[in-house]
């Protein structure tokens, strides 16, 4: 199990139910790294990858 499988896994468990929009998540984005600017780089990927189709990523 990786480090960050705890965070996904609280996650689900707290908000698992909730319905979001992809606009919230964007904004919750945003904050995240205005509260921690070392984390621009991961997060972008994070975003770039959520943005693009299953089709664009190769195994």
């Amino acid at each position: 199990m990786y480090f960050t499988d705890r965070g996904i896994e609280e996650l689900e468990s707290r908000r698992g139910e909730e319905e979001v929009t992809l606009a919230w998540l964007a904004d919750r984005l945003r904050a995240f790294v205005d509260a921690n600017p070392d984390f621009e780089v991961p997060i972008e990927r994070l975003a770039t990858f959520l943005a693009r189709d299953d089709e664009d990523f190769e195994d």
